[in-house]
């Protein structure tokens, strides 16, 4: 009897652990979305109207630059420890935003939030890989993306609940319930199997740490506020892409000399792992194209309102986690690579085909288009998440897990900031230089833009679709000519 009792003991572990991840992936993905519709609410109470955008950009830049930093410490000391204290570190930001004064400190206290959502969002990928064997994993996978697709969701319609008829500040409150209930799961039922113990004392290379915080956040400051803040020939532009590649060249001559490098020169000597990582790069690139534009095209080409226009956005988050689940059927007949293939062929054809929809067009075209995106990418991204983790075994899983998060997260950010500068200068180009995608963007609540505007907002909406298919093309040949066609298995059974 003892047998079933164990076995039913760790399926009931297993799942509250599973409901941990869960919580802690959606505090991650609700942080991205929930805040958006709040940020009048928050600038009419805090002011700072001009820097507000960094409510999203210091977010974003310290999530992006620490998820290598966690996915090596997450590989010394083990994976509940590093997700432990990145929860913490993620609700006391939330409650700090809850307690700002003044814009600055809110966008303070969000980069900490950030400090934390780094740990969330590459240590529970990590630690789904973990918990369930090969053939197991896109069950895991599945649930995960349905937290982001549900998030994606619910994150705008609830913030703009609680700021209407709340206050802004439990947008970060709500948080607290919700993480403290992870947090008790994890520390209760997460147990980490013993590992052998190393040869050596573990040694952090915080040499590499600061590093790389300083290089990331450097560099991806220059290309989200260029354009933006400032011209992207002006003196603070050159001055920071300048200082980055200093620290690019510092950060190699660091890790070069590390006995446990951060960012170990075995990521990307690995073909498997280099593939995969300039292919979800590639993702990271096209995801703007929808996430960004789509919207707004939506609004001022097809004069839809903005919850109809958040529909068409939304069915491709609904395809893509189906498609992801379903997606083990299709790469246990013809592998991961071949898997990935179709996925970002398709991707490529549907990206392509936006620039040649119909002017003005109806609602329904671009949904269709978008629902046959979301279930190509469900079948190029898990393929390769999962074929990856498993090419390596536990010891350097975190380190794999979190350089491929940090490629696609590096992806969008270079996308929002290349995309953005070509829809701007079609823009530009069209209407004489009187205006860009913001101020488009802004005038949609004061009625249907003019006639011309329409137009040219649909040219350079194509224009960054076209954009985007080119970052399919690339990712298709990335897999194509440097993946291999069978994905190594490194790891051992799961215990």
């Amino acid at each position: 009897m003892e047998g079933p009792a164990a076995a039913r003991a760790a399926v009931r572990t297993r799942r509250a652990v599973v409901a941990a991840l869960m919580l802690c992936m959606a505090l991650a993905a609700l942080d991205s979305t929930i805040v958006s519709t709040a940020v009048p609410q928050i600038v009419g109470d805090l002011g700072g109207f001009a820097v507000f955008s960094w409510l999203f950009s210091g977010y974003l830049l310290a999530v992006t630059v620490t998820l290598p930093v966690y996915g090596k410490l997450s590989d010394t000391f083990g994976r509940k420890p590093v997700l432990i204290a990145g929860c913490v570190l993620f609700l006391l930001g939330s409650l700090l935003c809850a307690l700002a004064w003044n814009m600055a400190a809110l966008i303070a206290f969000r980069i900490v939030q950030g400090l934390g959502g780094g740990a969330l969002q590459g240590t529970v990928q990590t630690l789904a890989a973990d918990l369930y064997p090969l053939e197991q994993r896109p069950r895991i996978q599945a649930k995960l993306s349905s937290v982001w697709a549900t998030s994606a969701i619910a994150g705008p319609a609830l913030g703009g609940i609680l700021a209407a008829y709340a206050d802004w500040r439990w947008i970060f409150l709500i948080n607290l319930p919700f993480g403290a209930l992870a947090l008790w799961l994890l520390v209760r039922h997460l147990h980490e199997p013993e590992r052998a113990a190393p040869a050596h004392p573990p040694h952090v290379d915080w040499a590499g740490a600061v590093t790389v915080f300083a290089c990331g956040g450097v560099l991806l400051t220059a290309l989200v506020q260029g354009g933006v803040a400032w011209p992207w020939l002006s003196a603070p532009s050159v001055a920071l892409f300048c200082t980055g590649f200093a620290l690019v060249a510092l950060l190699v001559f660091v890790e070069r000399r590390a006995a446990e490098p951060i960012i170990p020169g075995w990521v990307w000597r690995r073909r498997t792992i280099a593939a995969v990582n300039l292919a979800l790069g590639a993702l990271g690139l096209l995801m703007v194209a929808p996430t960004v534009f789509l919207p707004t095209y939506a609004q001022s080409v097809l004069g839809l309102a903005p919850i109809a226009a958040g529909f068409v956005l939304s069915v491709w988050t609904l395809s893509w986690p189906v498609s992801a689940a379903l997606s083990q059927h299709v790469y246990r007949r013809i592998g991961f690579r071949n898997t990935a293939l179709l996925g970002i062929g398709t991707a490529t054809l549907v990206l392509a085909a936006f620039p040649f929809l119909p002017y003005p067009g109806e609602a329904w075209q671009p949904t269709a288009l978008m629902f046959l995106l979301g279930g190509a990418l469900g079948l190029f991204q898990l393929p390769l998440l999962i074929g990856v983790q498993s090419s390596v075994d536990w010891a350097e899983r975190g380190t794999t897990t979190a350089s491929v998060l940090f490629c696609r997260q590096s992806g969008q950010t270079i996308g929002a900031a290349l995309f953005g500068a070509v829809a701007n200068g079609v823009l530009a180009s069209r209407l004489g230089g009187a205006g860009d995608l913001d101020s488009v963007t802004a005038s949609l609540g004061s009625g249907a833009p003019a006639e011309h505007v329409r137009r040219a907002v649909a040219e350079a909406v194509h224009s960054v679709y076209f954009g985007a298919a080119c970052a399919a093309a690339v990712a298709f040949l990335v897999v194509l000519f440097m993946a291999p066609r069978r994905f190594p298995v490194a790891e051992k059974p799961a215990d």
